[in-house]
């Protein structure tokens, strides 16, 4: 199975883009021994409309756009189910367990996603009722990714 993150607008270089390739690579070297095959940024461009409304379906299109076919589809959205990353770690098992190809996690901007995009979904995830930058979701996204793979791979990261 392959992982594409796919986000709007791109980390500037930095703290928080070495902290988001960090995640990535631990992810992608630990997730190896679980047959995941790779971790994948997309950055799309965020949209200059000048509405809210308007941003947000052109940003929705830009991610639609980048979804693998056949993928497993989550959409990172404050109104979407808070989760354990034990439970994370389960979804990511059966997905590639049951031979989906690709998983594909959508971050919009900072207006959000669509609601095509959210209702498309098949799960849709929070970080809790706190609203966050979605530059940092990116970077807490990855670190849960990588938590998974220690959870399913038996590492002694993860603490219950």
């Amino acid at each position: 199975m392959r992982i594409v993150v796919a986000a709007v607008g791109r980390l500037k270089a930095g703290a928080e883009r070495e902290l988001a390739e960090r995640y990535r690579e631990r992810a992608a070297k630990t997730g190896r021994v679980l047959g995941i095959r790779d971790i994948e940024i997309v950055e799309v461009k965020d949209s200059r409309a000048r509405e809210a409304e308007r941003r947000i379906l052109e940003e929705s299109i830009a991610l639609v756009s980048v979804v693998p076919d056949g993928a497993v589809t989550v959409a990172l959205d404050a109104r979407g189910d808070s989760v354990s990353s034990e439970s994370i770690a389960a979804r990511l098992r059966a997905w590639n367990d049951s031979g989906r190809a690709s998983a594909f996690f959508a971050i919009g901007g900072a207006d959000g996603l669509g609601e095509g995009l959210r209702e498309r979904a098949d799960l849709t995830l929070a970080f809790g009722a706190a609203t966050w930058p979605h530059q940092l979701v990116r970077i807490m996204l990855l670190e849960q990714i990588y938590r998974a793979f220690t959870i399913l791979s038996g590492h002694p990261y993860h603490r219950e």
